[in-house]
């Protein structure tokens, strides 16, 4: 059954992964909370006449510091996975990623510098990060893009290459500006590990519009992707322009990986692992391989945080440690795939 181009099966699956996740976010953990109680809590908020079976402790627990990082950890995985997938759409290459494409570090160095920086203009500079954030990105992408196709020819090991060499340049110039606000040193390289807790419902209000903005674009664009993926030749007979569609895409995907970085810090590997779990399921019709990957990506980071928050507990690891240590392999495994493919 379809909907729209979409596999309804497929998106359905990823709503019940999501709320799955969801649920066993908001109970794990060192206060243990049933999923039963849970549930039981979000429907008394109803007007359905269910009272709630919470002390006012757990109510809290739940409602102030476990919903928001879960409802958090939902939208960034959401944002990561899907701006991957459209940077592989657009760019025909499944190893495009905001990490390797110079997104990451240029939202990076964008936040960083607000908030080493910001506080000469502002009282609270704080609104000021997605937006410096959009602008780095943006400029880590196309720095990547012109010189893997002006030194490399455009290929796929061009592309990566010249990600690398991108995004080493912007950690650098981010280091340098880490060192001019030693005052803050400590809280910003604890933001470029990765983290979701930090802000609760003040973080969701702000990457929400950015993200809602990003994430309609780009779903809208499904049908575009998969004509840019038939060639230029063909698209312009259809009546499309790859300039403007390719133009279009890449703000949206810098705009959603902005919008995480400037609240999660810099976690790493979500945009290829996710998209290509997604790709495997649903097939290379980018019109469902996007609304799946909203979902899966959202669902993989809650657990990954549930996994971040617990496994060394009373301690936690950076969001980023654990994306790492399961993305790394994933991308290795990606791309010797790749190279076979192509020999």
């Amino acid at each position: 059954m379809k909907g729209f181009g979409v596999p309804l099966v497929w998106v359905l699956g990823g709503a019940v992964a999501l709320f799955a996740a969801g649920v066993f976010g908001v109970a794990a953990g060192a206060a243990s909370i049933s999923a039963g109680d849970i549930l039981r809590h979000l429907l008394s908020l109803l007007p359905f006449g269910v009272e709630t079976p919470l002390t006012e402790r757990q109510e809290a627990l739940l409602m102030e510091l476990r919903l928001p990082r879960v409802v958090m950890g939902a939208v960034v995985g959401a944002l990561l996975a899907t701006a991957g997938g459209a940077y592989q759409g657009v760019f025909r290459n499944p190893l495009a990623d905001p990490f390797l494409l110079g997104a990451a570090a240029g939202a990076g160095l964008g936040a960083t510098m607000v908030m080493v920086f910001g506080h000469e203009v502002l009282a609270d500079p704080r609104a000021l990060v997605p937006v410096a954030a959009f602008a780095g990105a943006l400029a880590g992408v196309a720095a990547a893009y012109l010189l893997g196709a002006t030194a490399g020819g455009g290929g796929t090991a061009a592309l990566v290459l010249a990600g690398v060499a991108v995004s080493s340049f912007l950690s650098a110039a981010q280091t340098l500006v880490q060192q001019m606000g030693v005052d803050q040193l400590q809280r910003i390289y604890a933001w470029l590990l990765g983290g979701l807790g930090r802000g609760g419902w003040d973080d969701v209000r702000l990457v929400a519009p950015y993200a809602v903005v990003a994430l309609v674009v780009l779903l809208l664009c499904g049908y575009l992707l998969d004509m840019l993926a038939l060639g230029d030749d063909k698209a312009v007979s259809l009546g499309l322009n790859p300039a403007v569609v390719r133009m279009v895409v890449i703000a949206a995907a810098s705009l959603a990986t902005a919008a995480a970085v400037s609240v999660s810090g810099l976690i790493g590997f979500v945009g290829i692992v996710v998209p290509h779990i997604v790709r495997r399921l649903v097939g290379s019709n980018y019109r469902a391989i996007l609304p799946v990957t909203v979902l899966m990506g959202g669902a993989f980071l809650v657990l990954v945080d549930v996994v971040a928050r617990t496994i060394v507990a009373p301690a936690e690891l950076p969001i980023g440690v654990v994306t790492a240590f399961l993305g790394a392999p994933f991308f290795v495994l990606i791309l010797r795939t790749t190279r076979h493919r192509g020999t």
